[in-house]
């Protein structure tokens, strides 16, 4: 999974792709925000993308009902467009620059409650869903752009499928770290240890993938988040050179992998000056 959270890290970085699937030819992906889903924390819709669709990585929210459901912003920004075209394109739509070349859009809205210029932070209703433009009903269209460009879109983390019809449940203004450590470390990795740090600034958690033998550890903040601060994380597999990772981070640190089949492994992370370091365990 790419770090998608390390705004203040990599912001001047040129290629860091969005979870892999920036496609050839267009910008990199670099520093994007923690893109969430743009309705209220629990609400669950189809993302729905399709290879005839204009822009072609462009997503289409559906949902019975959805006309008139509150729309939020996708991660917080400067509104830089609130137009109205009618029956014509895109409708009613509104358009929030979020820095280093990243911006989103909102279309087909049936109410818009921004004004141009306007700061909003992510989870900000910006207007409800409807059915205004050419369209042939009711669906909220989402565009996450970079320098101009629509990249395939990306939500908390997780590469929206290109072309099908998926759930998501929006984490929007849930609370709380938007990861999950399942998510840092990817498909195939579960929990198999885990240990708050002090001051309840966070959490060190330690993974295994069963099919594959790695190990994973990630430091998941619960102080500060989306501000860039020191957090870290590291994995040594005994007998092994020590892997850490660490940094001015918003969200999280690593992950760290190594394989350790049948070997202990000592891990642990901090958040600030709040430490944990385990002894040489989970041997089997």
């Amino acid at each position: 999974m790419s770090r998608l959270r390390r705004l203040a890290l990599l912001a001047a970085a040129a290629a860091l792709p969005a979870l892999g699937l920036t496609l050839a030819g267009q910008a990199t992906a670099s520093a994007a925000p923690n893109f969430q889903v743009p309705f209220k924390c629990g609400v669950t819709v189809t993302a729905a993308t399709f290879d005839d669709h204009r822009p072609q990585n462009a997503v289409d929210f559906q949902k019975s009902g959805i006309t008139g459901m509150p729309v939020l912003a996708s991660a917080s920004g400067t509104v830089t467009r609130v137009e109205n075209r009618g029956s014509e394109s895109y409708g009613r739509f509104i358009e929030i620059d979020h820095g280093s070349g990243w911006r989103t859009l909102y279309a087909h809205l049936s109410t818009q409650t921004v004004s141009v210029g306007q700061a909003v932070t992510g989870g900000k209703q910006i207007g409800t869903a409807g059915a205004t433009g050419n369209v042939s009903g009711p669906h909220l269209h989402f565009e996450e752009n970079l320098n101009g460009i629509t990249q395939r879109a990306v939500l908390n983390g997780v590469s929206v499928p290109y072309y099908a019809h998926t759930s998501f449940t929006s984490k929007n203004d849930c609370g709380g770290n938007p990861y999950s450590a399942e998510e840092v470390c990817g498909d195939g990795f579960s929990v198999v240890d885990q240990q708050a740090l002090a001051n309840s600034s966070g959490t060190a958690y330690l993974l295994y993938n069963a099919s594959t033998k790695a190990n994973c550890v990630t430091t998941l903040k619960a102080t500060s988040l989306g501000t860039a601060s020191a957090v870290s994380a590291f994995l040594e597999v005994q007998g092994a050179t020590r892997v850490t990772d660490s940094g001015s981070f918003t969200y999280y640190a690593g992950p760290v992998k190594k394989t350790a089949d049948s070997t202990c492994v000592k891990w642990g992370g901090s958040v600030g000056g709040n430490t944990y370091e385990s002894g040489f365990e989970h041997c089997d």
